[in-house]
């Protein structure tokens, strides 16, 4: 950055004091002779033709030296999109709350639960590494699209055990719908249609996308249990038909992921992780 107390000094002093007869004459003096109140004449370079430096000072876009920085004025925006943007930062803002928002699963070394954030990321890095095994033409950006947004509405109404009793699931798909109709509801138009729509396909499951996205969700947990020496099955006594209905799930989404659910959960029975129970889909 230019420094602003030389911003007069010429682009180059002579180290001679020799100025030709004519300026001799005149009573010229060297620089290095004239006293503080003496301000400098800038002179241009004797190889500089007579007029030419001035042309190049005035010519468009030149700044001259000690100048090279100006203060520059943000553009002006119309007050309609002044007001998306101002919607989108809220929005933005908002979304920070869902790290606060814990988990039952704990992370992979157990020392904390995880938090809803943490999940989504996880869900989206999931859908990227694990893409190859959804069904032909799913389009993965919109299942990554869902993953993040799928659990803003924890923002209001906090996290459910999947296995909780089913009172107190419908009691939380109350509270979510209200949340969702809230928070996607910050963003400005036609984002707030489109952002609620991907939460409504994520619940409704209706299209491959949505049904890959749900798999990826039920994934991710047993894949924490299995890390921390069972996870919530232990420390909530889940019976193994109620995990094997959530790998129904899964293998509605993929059916590669959906046997290697199966696989896994044949493990967690051998490991004492899953109290077993009769069922022939348990192996």
């Amino acid at each position: 950055m230019p420094n602003e107390a030389g911003a007069g000094l010429p682009r180059r002093l002579k180290a001679s004091g020799h100025r030709g007869p004519a300026r001799a004459a005149a009573g010229s003096r060297d620089p290095g002779e004239m006293g503080a109140d003496e301000p400098l004449q800038h002179e241009p370079p004797e190889d500089v033709p007579p007029g030419q430096e001035l042309a190049e000072r005035e010519a468009p876009g030149h700044e001259p030296p000690g100048h090279a920085y100006r203060e520059r004025k943000p553009p002006q925006r119309e007050p309609r999109e002044r007001e998306s943007l101002e919607r989108q930062i809220r929005f933005v803002i908002e979304a920070d709350r869902l790290k606060k928002i814990a988990r039952q699963s704990r992370i992979t070394d157990g020392t904390r639960r995880e938090n809803s954030a943490e999940h989504s990321w996880h869900l989206a890095l999931m859908a990227l590494t694990l893409g190859g095994h959804a069904p032909a033409g799913t389009d993965l950006g919109r299942v990554m699209a869902m993953v993040v947004v799928h659990d803003l509405v924890e923002i209001d109404a906090g996290d459910l055990f999947v296995y909780a009793d089913s009172a107190a699931h419908a009691r939380q798909e109350v509270a979510e719908r209200a949340a969702a109709d809230r928070i996607f509801a910050l963003l400005p138009e036609p984002q707030a249609v489109a952002a609620r729509a991907l939460w409504d396909e994520f619940e409704e499951r209706r299209t491959p996308e949505a049904r890959f996205a749900r798999a990826l969700d039920r994934l991710q947990p047993m894949l924490l249990n299995m890390q921390t020496g069972g996870g919530t099955w232990v420390a909530h006594d889940v019976p193994l038909d109620q995990v094997l209905s959530k790998v129904e799930l899964i293998e509605e989404g993929s059916a590669t992921l959906g046997g290697y659910a199966r696989e896994m959960i044949a493990q967690a029975v051998d490991r004492g992780f899953l109290r077993a129970v009769a069922d022939p889909r348990a192996g």
